[in-house]
């Protein structure tokens, strides 16, 4: 068994309504990362000293040395930029979420103060901010279960969420075993959602590396305020007119904070309170209101089912051909198949790929209309449902003997029963398209009527899965 766990699905083609509260169009949450302390230095440990998200153009890392510029530049997001920006958001009164890495908070008590005294959502950003990516898994669930007891320490309680931010593959999973109300280490949605981890059911809140000041320090960037009030803006505009949407915006204390950069954050706050229709809250807030409104239902999922369950489940989609069902388990399957167009997806790329003889035995397996296995009530429960639909189980004499006789032509004809979609039709349309394809060689028919036996499976998957 093959299964592929990344999840192009998520919320699909219609994402739930998030009723943000008042009515709004847009939940805007804004992240201060708080990272100032924590970076890659000698003085903490590190091989050699920080490269990244700074003014410094290309700087690459110094081994075995401090960096002084880099470290002037940091320490400018701890001296001023973090308080010019407390200013401008507990002036405003605008609820904001911190992203703190441990060590770092652990460095900075003025700051740490401030931040509780505002009423800020103070979540990990890990316990340093160096690359996760290839630390052992012992090591990192080691560091995540430090940084939580050193946040603990410092801050005076545990940290309300989680973003690693450089992380592993094995981070999401690492993290959602703390029994935190939210985790933020992806990016692949505009809505909040649910996992599963083991028997606990973890909500993630999807972050952002484009509406970030980040972009100041990496190329394509930006490089002047405008730039990112217009990029804000626009964003804003584009999910206020979807409505329904959440918007993270990420923040440095280093990059946002210098004077030509938070012009543009201002100008965008200005904009937003204007136009109305959002709800500033912090991310913790953001997980209460979908906790409470769009609880996670647990469900049979079927790319995780055993081969037997499967076959099961989905043995009988294409009529008494459950082989259909064994070989689509064994393709690689994963979440985008949790549904009735996946998990159809499947079925059929199966029952396409088999040999001609093979389709015609599905073919032959399906009964004909308004035959004698429907007098005899011997159809399967689905046939007889979907007959039931079109009123074939209800027809007068004069019918049945017109159906029994367009039966006996098409099956000598062709050499397999008449095999419609009957959920689509009604019996006049039934019997319309019966004259028709009669006539048709028998090439045109078998193409025709495969595609109808898809159509049927289709019809039943959506019954089952919906």
């Amino acid at each position: 068994m093959h299964r592929y766990p990344r999840n192009f699905t998520g919320h699909g083609a219609t994402p739930p309504d998030a009723q943000w509260p008042g009515g709004a169009r847009v939940a805007i949450s804004l992240v201060l990362n708080y990272e100032e302390g924590g970076e890659n230095s000698i003085l903490h440990g590190d091989a050699a000293s920080e490269a990244f998200l700074s003014d410094i153009a290309g700087a690459q890392p110094w081994p075995g040395l401090r960096h002084w510029n880099m470290e002037s530049i940091y320490d400018y997001g701890a001296r001023a930029g973090f308080w010019r920006l407390h200013r401008l958001f507990t002036q405003r009164g605008l609820p904001v979420t911190i992203y703190g890495v441990a060590t770092a908070l652990a460095r900075a008590p003025e700051q740490v103060a401030a931040m509780k005294s505002a009423g800020w959502d103070i979540a990990s950003h890990g316990l340093k901010w160096v690359d996760h990516r290839d630390m052992p898994e012992d090591e990192e669930r080691r560091q995540i279960a430090e940084a939580v007891r050193l946040h603990t320490e410092v801050v005076g309680m545990p940290p309300t969420g989680w973003y690693t931010g450089r992380c592993s593959v094995n981070t999401v999973r690492l993290t959602a075993e703390l029994g935190l109300p939210w985790i933020s280490d992806t990016y692949d949605d505009d809505l909040p959602y649910w996992i599963e981890a083991g028997d606990r059911d973890q909500l993630v809140l999807p972050y952002t590396l484009e509406a970030n000041d980040m972009r100041f320090a990496t190329a394509p960037g930006y490089i002047e305020g405008e730039q990112f009030f217009r990029y804000l803006r626009d964003s804003f505009d584009v999910l206020h007119a979807e409505g329904g949407r959440m918007f993270s915006i990420g923040l440095h204390c280093r990059l946002i904070g210098r004077p030509g950069k938070i012009a543009g954050l201002i100008r965008f706050l200005d904009y937003a309170a204007e136009k109305g229709g959002a709800w500033f809250a912090s991310r913790s807030q953001i997980a209460a209101h979908w906790a409470a409104h769009h609880p996670h239902t647990r469900r049979e999922r079927p790319h995780l089912m055993s081969r037997d369950r499967f076959v099961e489940r989905f043995g009988g989609v294409f009529e008494h051909s459950p082989w259909i069902a064994e070989r689509a388990w064994a393709l690689e399957l994963g979440p985008a198949h949790d549904s009735a167009t996946g998990v159809h997806s499947a079925l059929a790329r199966m029952f396409r790929a088999a040999t001609a003889e093979e389709r015609l035995t599905v073919l032959r397996a399906h009964p004909d209309l308004a035959g004698k296995l429907a007098a005899a009530k011997r159809l399967t429960p689905e046939s007889t449902h979907e007959q039931a639909s079109a009123g074939l189980d209800a027809l007068t004499d004069e019918e049945r003997q017109t159906f029994q006789r367009l039966n006996a032509a098409y099956v000598a004809k062709h050499g397999f029963p008449f095999i419609i979609a009957v959920r689509d039709n009604t019996k006049a349309s039934i019997l319309a398209a019966f004259h028709t394809r009669i006539g048709n060689d028998t090439a045109t028919e078998f193409a025709t009527a495969c595609a109808q036996v898809e159509r049927i499976a289709e019809i039943r998957l959506q019954d089952m899965l919906t």
